[in-house]
C-alpha cells in the first residue's frame, strides 16, 4: 500500500478529519485532524483510526500504524504542523 491508500481509505471512512500519511509497504505514520476528536480520551481517538483500518490490518496489507490526532485548534499550534510555523515566520 501507498500512503495515498491509506489516506483515501480513511477519508472515506471518517468524515470531516484531514488525514497526513508517511509511510510505506505496510506500516504508517497517520496525523487525523478533525472536530471529531473533540472530548474524546487517547485511546477513544485512536480507536476511530483502527477502526477505519480493520479489514487493512486484518488482511496483513496494514502492519504498523504510527496515529496522532488532534482537533483543528490543536493542530495549529501542534509541531507537527509545519504549516503553522511557517505562516507566523
Amino acid at each position: 500500500m501507498q500512503p495515498s491508500d491509506v489516506k483515501a481509505l480513511l477519508e472515506a471512512r471518517l468524515e470531516d478529519c484531514e488525514f497526513h500519511i508517511q509511510g510505506e509497504g505496510c506500516n504508517f505514520q497517520v496525523i487525523a485532524v478533525g472536530e471529531v476528536f473533540d472530548g474524546l480520551s487517547p485511546v477513544k481517538r485512536q480507536q476511530l483510526i483502527y477502526g477505519a483500518l480493520t479489514e487493512e490490518i486484518a488482511s496483513g496489507a496494514v502492519h504498523a500504524v504510527s496515529i496522532k490526532t488532534y482537533t483543528p485548534a490543536q493542530w495549529a499550534s501542534a509541531p507537527e504542523n509545519v504549516s503553522s510555523r511557517s505562516q507566523g515566520a
